[in-house]
């Protein structure tokens, strides 16, 4: 049972990095014996991550990216597959939220949170996809959320839909790649307790609004996740393709 999820051998690329998701995820993945690529916007907090992982035991390689920009993603895949030659696992937990009501939402702000949550998903899948393809292998684990199909109580124009978009995409790419073994999946979590979302945990009408949704009475941690995306990123989900997997305690179920 232990093998299905040992991940020795494996080299993982974690967007979003520097991030509190980004991060657990990458120190997760390096202690089931992944080599782990960190990329994101900063360069100090990624070395602080690539640290963490060699600690495990594990290599780290950390880049700074742009999700949004082509030419940016294809640095960081030549630079990983300079390091490593090869490239198993990708996952995509770069992403942003910007908070306001429909009626005040300025069409730059919206552009940026579907730029960068679903463009850049899918500019990081496409890129690292070509080199999966080549190998005829590889895992890919979309960070979406709940909100891609539950509507946010409050500032989920943007976001909303941009998650939505990530968890169409996923669909689309598990069945388009599923012939060169490349498995495409999502984890949705509910609210996860980060600097992301500092903003309505502070919000305390906001927060227990949001709070009432979720049956196991708490918000989720970055931990909370590892488990699903190891299962996500290992041989104990090789018939596994295609799947938004909610992590929300509990609040999708009614």
């Amino acid at each position: 049972m232990n093998q299905l999820f040992n991940l020795k051998g494996k080299v993982a690329i974690v967007t979003g990095g520097a991030g509190s998701l980004g991060n657990a995820i990458a120190v997760g993945l390096a202690k089931q014996g992944a080599d782990v690529v960190v990329c994101g916007r900063t360069a100090s907090k990624l070395d602080q991550v690539a640290a963490e992982v060699v600690k495990t035991g594990s290599q780290a390689l950390a880049v700074v990216c742009d999700v949004t920009d082509e030419n940016s993603v294809a640095a960081l895949v030549e630079k990983t597959l300079q390091k490593f030659s090869h490239i198993d696992i990708l996952v995509n937990a770069a992403g942003i939220n910007i908070r306001s009501t429909p009626e005040a939402f300025t069409l730059a702000d919206w552009k940026k949170v579907m730029e960068f949550n679903a463009m850049g998903t899918f500019l990081c899948c496409q890129t690292v996809g070509k080199q999966m393809i080549k190998q005829k292998s590889g895992k890919i684990i979309n960070v979406s959320s709940i909100r891609g199909r539950f509507a946010a109580p409050a500032g989920g124009a943007a976001y909303c839909p941009s998650k939505g978009a990530v968890d169409s995409l996923t669909r689309a790419l598990a069945i388009e790649w599923a012939r060169y073994n490349i498995y495409v999946n999502a984890i949705a979590p509910a609210l996860i307790h980060t600097e992301l979302t500092q903003a309505v945990i502070d919000n305390k009408e906001l927060a227990k609004t949001v709070l009432s949704r979720i049956p196991l009475n708490r918000f989720g941690l970055p931990e909370d996740l590892l488990g699903p995306v190891i299962l996500l990123a290992s041989e104990a989900s090789n018939y596994m393709t295609g799947q938004i997997l909610y992590v929300d305690g509990g609040s999708s179920s009614g």
